[in-house]
């Protein structure tokens, strides 16, 4: 099985906590000896795994500069999630998925993950080609929620979105200049985000595919945000018009 390696303490401790079976090794700073690093070591023993001390130099070469806080883990690649079908039938509430379209860069991507946990998103969908997929980087950023966010990486995300469509989720895309505004709409009934990639925004053929686009009001001097600011926005205004009951059924439209 293929190996990786995960770095800083929020990505092991999320590895140790949800998939203990995967970690091979711990490599540790010697010197650290504070009750962060104690916790770490201690769950680490605990499950009987092996634990390595390091020199900064080795670290450094292992986490290839990355900023590993003085902890890294060598892990074997998990099975990333089941089947984006069966996840799809298998939840109890409408679907909430956010679908980004080719974000490249790692931070932006480990960013997205942790704002989709913790909206409670059921997934990430990301096209294979001309995107970031996850690395020790996204995982490190993530703070654990690669380790508990269906990720799905598509050969053809128009085609994913339209399988999508045929399920009953209804598609809206974020995008700057949108004829709809976000607070303009109902956000009920099964529902995935699809955000573009930094700079670029939604493909062509992506934008033509959702449903119904809308854009993020903004009120100050800047004209865009980042796609994980943006993500959370989305993702939050849906939870908050689920909550308050403001549903009434049936797929999103504009608020009367």
């Amino acid at each position: 099985m293929a190996e990786r390696l995960v770095f800083g303490f929020h990505a092991v401790t999320a590895r140790l906590r949800h998939a203990p079976a995967s970690v091979r090794e711990i490599y540790y700073d010697a010197r650290r000896h504070d009750p962060r690093m104690r916790s770490l070591l201690g769950l680490a023993r605990g499950k009987g795994l092996r634990v390595i001390e390091a020199d900064a130099e080795r670290l450094d070469g292992l986490a290839r500069g990355g900023r590993h806080q003085g902890v890294v883990a060598r892990v074997e690649q998990t099975q990333r999630a089941q089947d984006l079908g069966e996840l799809l039938e298998d939840l109890t509430e409408p679907a909430l998925l956010l679908v980004l379209d080719g974000v490249q860069d790692p931070h932006n991507l480990g960013a997205c993950l942790r704002v989709a946990d913790a909206c409670g998103a059921h997934a990430v969908i990301v096209p294979k080609d001309r995107a970031v997929g996850i690395t020790a980087t996204v995982e490190k950023v993530a703070s654990g929620a690669v380790e508990t966010v269906p990720f799905f990486p598509v050969t053809n995300l128009a085609r994913t979105l339209r399988e999508l469509k045929e399920r009953g989720v209804w598609v809206v895309g974020a995008a700057a200049g949108a004829a709809g505004e976000l607070y303009g709409v109902r956000l009920q009934g099964p529902l995935a985000w699809v955000l573009g990639a930094e700079g670029e925004g939604l493909r062509r053929l992506t934008a033509e595919t959702c449903d119904e686009l809308v854009a993020i009001p903004l009120h100050g001097a800047v004209e865009s945000l980042n796609v994980s600011v943006a993500a959370g926005i989305c993702l939050f205004e849906t939870r908050r018009q689920r909550r308050a009951g403001a549903l009434l059924g049936g797929a999103s439209k504009p608020l009367d």
